[in-house]
């Protein structure tokens, strides 16, 4: 009887414990659920003063709660630190700001390159935006003749150089005279610069 009545005060602990901590997790999780159902694909979370805000339209909107994208991109409001689905961690930098598809836009070449490990100069610049264009059918067989050109440069500078190396292991102790396979390598490299 002893046992019995300890083992039914153990296992209510137990269910009174889970009750405590399921109960301190549903403001989180209702809050989490809120996010993501007021959550419009137009939406952007921006790096602005320090802290990350809501963006949509025109209006901003302060955020007191991290955010958990539905792709799993998780943004921290305060830092801006954010961790993609895939485990890689970046930071914003003012300006920068986070896709509800989970995906980072960077306002500058600087942040970019932050975000690569890299550093970019002060003075770089974002290339032109391609709009979508369209190109026309002359010039994708344009660019698919370049290419095919630049494949078939590359198998024949592969060529020489496996020539190049055969000749070198050889194990002769005097080095063979590889001058005219470099400069048929050299003239290949002039071609390849030259073609798209």
């Amino acid at each position: 009887m002893k046992k019995l009545t300890s083992l039914l005060l153990v296992i209510g602990a137990c269910l009174t414990t889970a009750a405590a901590a399921q109960a301190q997790n549903a403001p989180a999780q209702a809050a989490q659920q809120d996010n993501q159902r007021e959550l419009q694909s137009t939406d952007q979370f921006v790096m602005q003063n320090g802290s990350v805000v809501k963006r949509r339209g025109n209006q901003t909107v302060g955020l007191s709660q991290n955010v958990r994208l539905p792709n799993g991109t998780k943004v921290n409001v305060k830092s801006g630190i954010v961790e993609l689905p895939g485990g890689k961690i970046t930071t914003l930098k003012e300006g920068d700001y986070v896709r509800a598809d989970g995906s980072i836009v960077y306002a500058t070449p600087q942040s970019a390159a932050a975000a690569r490990g890299e550093t970019a100069p002060a003075d770089a610049k974002f290339g032109g935006v391609d709009q979508g264009a369209v190109p026309s059918t002359a010039e994708a067989d344009q660019r698919i003749a370049d290419l095919g050109r630049r494949v078939d440069l590359m198998a024949q500078k592969l060529q020489l150089l496996n020539q190049k190396i055969s000749l070198l292991s050889q194990g002769h102790p005097k080095l063979p005279d590889t001058s005219q396979l470099d400069s048929q390598i050299k003239a290949l490299d002039e071609q390849l610069r030259s073609v798209k």
